[in-house]
């Protein structure tokens, strides 16, 4: 089905991992509307709790725009580039009710950054570093970089990290946030699988919920975010998931959470 990712469905995981190793992951059109297409489908999977997004070997995530296949077969508008393919990619990624884990196995650079960015954890490799080299053929970041970015390291740093296009290596990746934690590759899996652990098991639904109140939270009043808290709290309150936190607090044991 797919000839740029592989997908593995596995107890309750849906991993997703760009497999184009002989252009460091670079994105193409194909790349990226099958990452759009994987994403969208294990979104609606109620066998999936979690979903990873990596890439082969420990050399790039992924390196960015794929320039050699003439920026996505679409030279004449780049706009149209962007809103055709990069962007419902990054909005399947934040709209995905679900955790995504991004496994920096390598460099993320370019769109490949705003890829790993608009997950919800990044996990990666301290060899690793990350950059916007967007500059250095004269363009903007894209693909949500300058929604993600000043979000996270504050307007000043974004501007710098943006206009400069210089690498971020992982030391300062992990102090300015951009990434939550970094391990040595042959400890990567590990480091991931902790965090699959906890969510395959967790109540999804309410981190879900989570998820798309946050995506929110900078563009709304507190007003209005008290008013979204209130509306999906009550839809929480009459998930399987909340009866059996409940009952399991009240019986002093864990909760046996099943996502519904």
């Amino acid at each position: 089905m797919y000839e740029n990712i592989i997908l593995n469905i596995s107890e309750g995981t849906a991993t997703i991992t760009l497999n184009r190793p002989q252009v460091y992951n670079a994105l193409s059109t194909a790349l990226i509307n099958e990452i759009t297409s994987a994403v969208e489908a294990a979104s609606i999977d109620s066998s999936v709790r979690v979903i990873i997004l990596t890439g082969v070997g420990d050399k790039a995530f992924c390196s960015g725009a794929d320039l050699k296949s003439g920026m996505n077969g679409d030279m004449t508008s780049l706009g149209d580039s962007l809103r055709k393919n990069y962007n419902p990619m990054i909005a399947a990624i934040r709209n995905a009710e679900k955790p995504v884990i991004c496994r920096m196995n390598g460099v993320a650079a370019g769109a490949g950054m705003s890829l790993a960015l608009a997950c919800d954890l990044i996990i990666a490799n301290k060899d690793a570093y990350m950059s916007e080299l967007f500059v250095g053929i004269g363009l903007m970041p894209d693909a949500g970089s300058m929604f993600f970015l000043p979000r996270i390291v504050g307007m000043q740093k974004a501007f710098e990290l943006c206009s400069t296009g210089r690498k971020i290596f992982m030391e300062e990746a992990l102090a300015l946030g951009l990434v939550n934690k970094t391990v040595a590759y042959e400890t990567l899996d590990d480091a991931v699988g902790e965090l699959v652990n906890y969510y395959k098991t967790a109540p999804t639904k309410a981190i879900g919920m989570m998820k798309k109140v946050l995506n929110q939270s900078f563009n709304s009043s507190i007003e209005d975010i008290l008013e979204q808290e209130a509306q999906h709290q009550d839809l929480l309150g009459k998930t399987h998931d909340f009866a059996e936190g409940v009952m399991s607090f009240l019986q002093k044991r864990k909760p046996a959470f099943k996502g519904i």
